[in-house]
This record gives structure tokens, C-alpha cells and sequence, in this order.
């Protein structure tokens, strides 16, 4: 793993011209729009860079980005990988791994979830306070990799700071933010009933099949990291639910998470 870590990171290197980032966003769902935001250096598809997996899913570019945010230098994933794609936790990590080697201090990310708390709306954006990992693997399982430790204290894996200042941005620029628990499955598929109920039980606000992984080891690098759900369906729908459904649910959602990121990246250079 080291070795291809190494060997990815350099052929970066070679192509991320001027671009110094130390901020990484995953576009995942509701801010795919954000990279026409984006003053784009470089812009790499996936099956050129060594290592790297392929996004399958339909409205995930694939492509990783390096450019400037309202002047800040970052780098971009467009579309994210997941372990429903066959690829395993470790695989679907591997960027993660990348951007610490390339300096990242810092990394947001996104998705689209279903609503498990009953007071949530499709629509509504949850800023993400904690998580519950029910993925069938564990992206730190086996042999521990350099610089994290080899038990991984995980009581602060969403940053307080950004979490502070999304919701005082939230405030002053008019966008309804809910706070809450995110919980990972494995997927494709879509919740029953009868899970939504459970998942609500183990203290779950939103459920999707995500970010968990990412998280984890973003901090197991020692990155601060901020997280947001937009929720695309819920309990209630849930038997009708589409994948088509859940793309025009994060599209609508899009102005308010481009403008959200925007000005918490900016704050990450004050």
C-alpha cells in the first residue's frame, strides 16, 4: 500500500502545476455543480492516474481536480468511490491516503442520505456531528500504515470548529441547516421500512452508503474533516424512491451546499 500510495503521489506531482492545496473536497452528491465554481489547472479522469479506482455510478464525473476556490487552492475528487462498486474499503480510501501525502489538512465531503429522523424533510441539509459504521469491513483493518496510530480515537471525527462556523454561515446567508448522526451501510439498495425503524433506533438522523470510510481515514491521517448529508428521500417514501428521484433532491440543494463550502473553505485560510 505504501509503495503505491508513493508511486501515485509522485505521478501527481508531476501534473498538479502550481496548485499547492491543503483543502480536498469530494464532490459527491449535491455538489457536482460546485466544479464549474472551480478556476481548474488540472483536471485528471480517474483511469489515468495510477492506482486509482473508477467511479461506475451514473452523475459521478470522475475526474480529480486541481485548481482555485475564491483564490484558494484545492483539490477536487468529481465523484467518489463506494463499496457497493465491488471495490473494497481500502480501494475506495486510497485517495485519501494520496491527498495526505500531497499535504491535505483539511477535507470535506459530501452526500445524499435518506431522512431517518421523522422531523427531517426531503430537501434539508444536515450538517454531519457524529457517525455509525455498519460497513462489513474496516478501512484501518490489517497492517497499520504510517503516520496514524494503530487504535484511532475517533470522539471528534467531524472538526467542532467547521461544524461552529457552517452553522453561523448557515445563519447569516439564510440557509436552514439540521445537525445530526450519519449512518453507512454497505448498499445499492435502497432502506425498508423496517431499517429506517431500526436505524432510528441505534440514534441514526440519516442513512446512506458513504463518507464513513473517507472520514475514518482522513482522520487516521490527522485531517480535520467536515461532512454534509442533503436528504434525498426518507422513511416515509422510501418504497418509492429512485435513483433519479434522489439526484433532482440534491440538485435542488446544490446552490445552498456550493455557497456553504465556499465560505467554510475560505474561513479555512483566515
Amino acid at each position: 500500500m505504501s509503495e503505491r500510495i508513493q508511486e501515485t503521489t509522485e505521478w501527481l506531482r508531476t501534473r498538479q502545476g502550481k496548485c499547492r492545496p491543503q483543502v480536498a473536497i469530494i464532490l459527491g452528491s449535491g455538489l457536482g455543480n460546485l466544479h464549474k465554481e472551480i478556476a481548474i489547472e488540472t483536471e485528471i479522469p480517474y483511469h489515468e492516474i495510477p492506482h486509482f479506482p473508477v467511479s461506475t455510478v451514473e452523475g459521478h464525473a470522475g475526474t480529480l481536480i486541481f485548481g482555485k476556490l475564491n483564490g484558494t487552492d484545492i483539490l477536487a475528487m468529481n465523484g467518489r468511490f463506494h463499496y457497493y462498486e465491488g471495490y473494497s474499503v481500502k480501494e475506495t480510501t486510497f485517495p485519501i491516503r494520496v491527498f495526505h501525502a500531497l499535504g491535505i489538512t483539511t477535507l470535506f465531503v459530501s452526500n445524499a442520505a435518506g431522512g431517518t429522523n421523522p422531523t427531517f424533510r426531503i430537501g434539508d441539509l444536515m450538517v454531519i456531528t457524529d457517525h455509525i459504521n455498519l460497513l462489513p469491513e474496516h478501512p484501518l483493518r490489517g497492517r497499520n500504515i504510517s503516520p496514524g496510530p494503530r487504535f484511532l480515537e475517533m470522539s471528534q471525527a467531524y472538526a467542532p470548529h467547521l461544524i461552529d462556523k457552517a452553522l453561523s454561515i448557515g445563519k447569516s446567508h439564510g440557509i436552514p441547516l439540521q445537525t445530526g448522526i450519519y449512518l453507512a451501510t454497505q448498499g445499492p439498495t435502497y432502506e425498508t421500512p423496517a431499517e429506517y425503524r431500526m436505524f432510528r433506533l441505534f440514534g441514526a438522523d440519516a442513512v446512506g452508503m458513504s463518507t464513513v470510510p473517507e472520514v475514518i481515514v482522513a482522520r487516521h491521517c490527522g485531517m480535520d474533516c467536515f461532512g454534509i448529508s442533503i436528504i434525498t428521500n426518507s422513511g416515509q417514501k422510501c418504497a418509492q424512491v429512485s435513483h433519479e428521484e434522489v439526484k433532482q433532491a440534491a440538485d435542488a440543494a446544490q446552490p445552498h451546499m456550493t455557497l456553504l463550502f465556499k465560505e467554510l473553505i475560505k474561513h479555512t485560510q483566515e
